[in-house]
C-alpha cells in the first residue's frame, strides 16, 4: 500500500503538524480608548512568548487594568508607559500616527483606526513617518514600501524589540527542535534520498530513480523537476 509524503501529511492539516496556537501567551492588541483620552501606567514585567519573537510588555495602568504590548528596545521593569492622543513623545508609548512627528520610528502600526495593531510586530522591525498631508499619514514600511493610512491609526514609537536575537546561536539541537515545534515548521528537514523507501520517491538502497516526473503524474509521485526537457548544467 503506497504511503503519503511528508508534504502530503502536512498539507491534512493533522494536530502533529498544526501550530500550536492554543499555547500563545496572550493576544497583543492595543485597547479601545475614548478620544482625547490618555491613560498612564507602569511596566511591571516583560514576558517571553513562544509564538512571536519579540517580548511582551505587561502594563498596569493607574485605572488598576493591566494590558499586554509589544516590547520596544530599550525598556525594562518600572519604565512609565502611556496611550493616547496626548501621550508623551517618548520611546515605547502609543499614539495615533498623526500626533508623532516626522522621521521618527514606530511599530506594530494600525492600518484602520482601532484594529489593534497589524503591520511591523516582529522583532527588530520599524518604519519611519515620512509626512503628514491632509487627511492621510505616509509611513516607510521595512519593504521599503510606502503606505498611507489614517492619522487616527496608532503606532509604537521607537524599535520592535529583540532584534538581536539571531545573533545568539541555538547551541544545541534540541533547543532548535523546540523552537521549531513552537512554529509548527518542519525540523529537521532531511535529504529525499536519505529518506526510507516507503517516505518518498528517492528514498531507499536504489540510487538511480529518475528526477524527471511525468506533467501527469498522481500527487505522491510527482516530485523532482516537472515534465523537464534537460536537467543538471548545460554543457
Amino acid at each position: 500500500m503506497g504511503k503519503r509524503t511528508i508534504s502530503q501529511r502536512r498539507g491534512k492539516g493533522s494536530n502533529i503538524y498544526k501550530v500550536p496556537t492554543g499555547r500563545a501567551l496572550t493576544k497583543v492588541i492595543y485597547p479601545v480608548l475614548e478620544k482625547e483620552t490618555v491613560l498612564k501606567g507602569k511596566i511591571i514585567d516583560l514576558l517571553h512568548d513562544s509564538s512571536r519573537n519579540a517580548p511582551i510588555a505587561k502594563v498596569r495602568f493607574e485605572n488598576g487594568m493591566k494590558k499586554d504590548f509589544i516590547a520596544s528596545e530599550t525598556v525594562k521593569t518600572d519604565d512609565s508607559f502611556e496611550i493616547g492622543v496626548n501621550a508623551n513623545l517618548d520611546i515605547g508609548n502609543v499614539l495615533p500616527v498623526g500626533k508623532i512627528p516626522e522621521g521618527t520610528p514606530v511599530f506594530n502600526l494600525e492600518t484602520i483606526p482601532n484594529d489593534g495593531g497589524k503591520l511591523m510586530r516582529g522583532s527588530g522591525t520599524f518604519g519611519i513617518i515620512v509626512s503628514q498631508d491632509a487627511g492621510k499619514t505616509v509611513i516607510k514600511l521595512p519593504s521599503k514600501v510606502f503606505k498611507s493610512v489614517n492619522p487616527s491609526c496608532r503606532a509604537t514609537i521607537g524599535i520592535a524589540a529583540g532584534g538581536e536575537r539571531k545573533n545568539k546561536p541555538f547551541v544545541k539541537a534540541g533547543n532548535k527542535y523546540h523552537a521549531m515545534k513552537a512554529r509548527g515548521r518542519l525540523y529537521p528537514i532531511t535529504s529525499k534520498i536519505k529518506m526510507n523507501s516507503v517516505d518518498h520517491k528517492f528514498g531507499g538502497s536504489n540510487l538511480g530513480v529518475a528526477k524527471t516526473t511525468s506533467r501527469h503524474a498522481p500527487p505522491g509521485r510527482k516530485c523532482g523537476s516537472f515534465a523537464a526537457k534537460r536537467t543538471g548544467k548545460k554543457r
